[in-house]
């Protein structure tokens, strides 16, 4: 039996052995990876260098090429800023996405513990007693061993010579039926070889899964606030709304007022009172009717940043926002600037490096594996020299027949990296397209809101010579009628492709990626890694500690003034 000093120096020249075999003997059966290739063109369609003012974007240049990080900051809306810091901290859709993160984080690391031995201690302590037939066929076995000449002598013969002389070659059947414990501390070392690269490339294929996995957070982390601030505006364009039905009704009340009068006086008919007073109790009904959508906006922006709707609200503010200028560079910038397609560029190596693993499944694998420790049957001798056991030697694993799975593996491989190769080129081209249609919405809603804002000046013209000449008694009171509801409606529409505008330069800021950039990969994974304090808990924002206002909250009585264009003497 070897002695430890020897197993020792085995055990230390084994282990740089083995790791020099993976290294200088070890080989890659994974496809040299490049990404997919795009043709992306030199220019958006949508885009011009000239006539951008006031379309929302602008062609951009080197000092302002790249958004910033806060894009949301772009819009000037101290509310809309608050609100979206908070989209990081406790919304659950995100920190879904980050506990994925770090389950995909902690699948590559388990994954390249694999390239590194294992090394186990499995102590035990076992008191047993064998069948007296077994201890029978032992003992007739060891006399048989033990005699000269081929004679055979009886277990009782050879029970007692070999306790009354050695005591200690021959063991009786008597005393292997006795009870009698085994105590083992047995150490064991086991390492398998990445000869073919089938370790190293589940390495990188968890590692690639993992980095898709951040910019899949980094996408979901947009996509929120994306839609945070398009239903903030929302409820803004609500509240504008409210506030143009509020000012309507009070217009609508000054012509009832003045029809009674002029039925009072004889100058009018019944018929006339009751279209004004059904104009009126309509416009108030649409002015309630905006309240149902101001809430479900309202709750919508709670849940995105993780409180309960009944623990918030927004307070009315006056619709007063300006549309910023967007920079626009050159497609390829997509390409580097987009979370959605470095998730896919990274799903595409990842299934590359699956073709490896599949392909070295072909070739055996080598294990060396070594075991050593002490055995006894006295736990006060266990570490006696005499008690010592090892035992070392490599294995060699080879599948001569599998009915062609190994096979099928790979091209399964190579089918799942021809789905990721299309599925990255889809996704660039989408990302091209969102671009392109919120470029043309924002060029033709320029267009369209002069339009319609000229639309409203002209009704408004309009509604002021009726109302002259309904009360010179030129005019018909349905004509008043017909003037004030085309003066109502085209405000609506002005408000309507405000409303449009601002939701495409949102929609183009996410579809040019954010603020986001490849070098923001290291930062999505620290924020992974170590996510802000209170992340998971609801933050209720300062101003709504105390329990949320109801839907929809008062606007202030400055804000309601009438547009005068009834004037009483």
């Amino acid at each position: 039996m070897m002695r430890a000093p020897r197993f020792g120096r085995w055990l230390r020249s084994a282990v740089p052995a083995a790791f020099g075999v993976s290294l200088l003997a070890g080989c890659n059966f994974a496809p040299h990876y490049d990404p997919p290739k795009t043709a992306p063109p030199a220019a958006f369609k949508e885009a011009s260098a000239g006539g951008d003012a006031g379309k929302g974007w602008k062609i951009a240049e080197p000092q302002d090429a790249v958004i910033r990080n806060h894009w949301w900051e772009v819009y000037d809306d101290p509310e809309l800023n608050e609100l979206e810091s908070r989209v990081a901290i406790s919304n659950q859709t995100i920190i879904a996405a980050e506990a994925s993160y770090r389950a995909a984080r902690a699948l590559a690391q388990e994954a390249q513990a694999q390239l590194f031995p294992t090394l186990s201690v499995s102590p035990s302590a076992t008191r047993e007693k064998s069948s007296a037939s077994l201890a029978a066929i032992g003992g007739g076995s060891l006399a048989g061993a033990g005699t000269s000449g081929g004679t055979a002598t009886s277990a009782t013969t050879t029970t007692s010579t070999a306790a009354s002389t050695t005591g200690t070659a021959a063991t009786t059947s008597s005393s292997s039926a006795t009870t009698h414990n085994i105590f083992e501390l047995p150490l064991a070392l086991s390492y398998q070889v990445d000869l073919w690269g089938s370790i190293r490339n589940t390495v990188a294929e968890d590692r690639f899964a993992a980095q898709a996995s951040a910019a899949t957070l980094a996408n979901a982390l947009l996509s929120t606030q994306t839609t945070l601030a398009e239903d903030y505006f929302e409820l803004r364009v609500a509240d504008e709304q409210r506030r143009i039905l509020d000012i309507t009704v009070a217009d609508y009340q000054a012509a009832l007022h003045l029809v009674q009068t002029l039925v009072a006086a004889g100058m009018d008919s019944e018929a006339d009172v009751a279209t004004a007073e059904s104009q009126l109790d309509s416009a108030m009904a649409s002015a309630t009717d905006v309240g149902v959508a101001r809430a479900q906006y309202e709750h919508a922006i709670a849940v995105l940043i993780g409180v309960a709707p009944a623990d918030f609200s927004i307070a009315y503010q006056r619709l007063n926002q300006r549309l910023p200028d967007i920079p626009v560079g050159v497609p390829s910038d997509l390409l580097e600037r987009r979370p959605d397609i470095a998730a896919a560029e990274r799903g595409v190596a990842e299934s590359n490096a699956a073709i490896g693993v599949a392909r070295a499944a072909f070739f055996p694998s080598l294990t060396l594996s070594a075991t050593g420790g002490y055995e006894s049957t006295a736990i006060s001798h266990l570490f006696n020299a005499p008690n010592r056991f090892w035992s070392a030697g490599p294995s060699l694993a080879q599948t001569l027949f599998d009915g062609g799975a190994r096979r099928a593996a790979v091209a399964q491989a190579r089918a799942e990296n021809d789905n990721e190769a299309a599925t990255y080129r889809a996704t660039v081209l989408s990302a091209f397209q969102a671009v392109e249609d919120n470029l043309a919405a924002l060029s033709i809603l320029a267009t369209e809101f002069g339009q319609a804002h000229k639309a409203t000046v002209a009704a408004e013209r309009a509604l002021e010579l009726t109302l002259v000449l309904f009360r010179q008694g030129v005019d018909s009171y349905s004509n008043v009628i017909t003037a004030q509801n085309a003066f109502l409606s085209a405000r609506e529409t002005e408000l309507t492709v405000q409303l449009k505008q601002l939701s495409a330069s949102v929609n183009l800021i996410n579809g040019l990626g954010g603020g986001w950039a490849p070098s923001q990969l290291g930062d999505i994974e620290r924020f992974a890694a170590h996510p802000p304090a209170g992340t998971g808990q609801p933050l209720v924002p300062a101003e709504n500690a105390a329990r949320a206002a109801p839907n929809p909250p008062p606007i202030p009585l400055g804000e309601l003034k009438p547009d005068d264009l009834i004037k009483q003497n």
